[in-house]
């Protein structure tokens, strides 16, 4: 329809809510209470992707599915290993190939490499997953700009991207980390908590990205190190990871908004 020239609005049917004392509801009325909310400016709408990126956006979902399954299968692996021999083989070591079993009896050592096998199988997916990715995706200045980030790489970069589309449809940058789930959901009256909203309110995979990227910025980015550790001796570290989520999320949407590289400095000072 929109390219037959329509002005689409996808409405968050779960959102609307109809008035409980009506005593007949029709499809002619639904609409024009629909038409009501929209004109009102109330009316709850999702964004529409743009037809080409979204085919590129859900092959990234489904890596990250592939991911968290080929992670399950190696940490079963790990724990299988170490009920049985008592010993704790770091992932990086089962991940090669190669790499020679403990001694064990015949069925947990069938049970071990059927996981590792799943695992391998899986990783080639993923690894062919991305190649198709990269080829597809026409880098923009956003991904270039996004890159300046320690600890997004190209696979994060890609995800936030394509998962964000035009940075232009969020007000500011606590509308974006809202939407990125690195927001608080609570509900307070008179200065006091009387309860909290909808968590999962949001994009899901960008708060994925966001937490990956706080975690490799941790690692990687001195200003971002001293930050954690500060935040993690008054509160702790999952806590921490957050904070430094939103902070990078806020820093992403002023980086798309104003096509500016990344300043650790500005995001932490001191």
């Amino acid at each position: 329809m929109q390219a037959h020239g329509y002005s689409l609005r996808l409405v968050n049917t779960a959102a609307v809510t109809q008035y409980d004392g009506l005593k007949y509801s029709g499809d002619h009325h639904d609409a024009f209470h629909l038409a009501h909310l929209m004109r009102l400016g109330i009316l709850p709408t999702g964004h529409i992707y743009p037809k080409t990126q979204r085919a590129i956006r859900d092959l990234l979902r489904r890596r990250l599915s592939l991911v968290r399954a080929a992670s399950t299968q190696l940490i079963s692996v790990q724990s299988q290993i170490w009920r049985s021999t008592d010993m704790r083989i770091p992932s990086t070591t089962l991940r090669r190939a190669g790499f020679e079993l403990p001694s064990v009896d015949d069925y947990t050592l069938q049970a071990i490499q059927a996981g590792l096998t799943v695992y391998h199988v899986m990783q080639e997916e993923i690894d062919a997953l991305e190649q198709s990715a990269h080829q597809a995706v026409k880098l923009t200045k956003d991904f270039e700009i996004l890159q300046t980030i320690r600890g997004i790489g190209k696979i994060l970069g890609l995800t936030i991207m394509l998962e964000t589309g035009d940075i232009h449809r969020f007000a500011s940058a606590g509308n974006f980390a809202s939407y990125c789930r690195c927001v608080d959901s609570k509900r307070k009256s008179n200065g006091k908590k009387k309860g909290e909203g909808n968590a999962k309110a949001g994009n899901k995979y960008l708060s994925w990205a966001f937490s990956e990227a706080a975690h490799f910025a941790v690692r990687y980015e001195p200003l971002a190190q001293r930050f954690y550790e500060r935040k993690k001796a008054k509160t702790n570290g999952i806590i921490a990871i957050r904070v430094i989520a939103r902070k990078l999320a806020r820093a992403c949407w002023m980086m798309l908004k104003h096509q500016q590289p990344y300043e650790a400095r500005l995001m932490f000072p001191g």
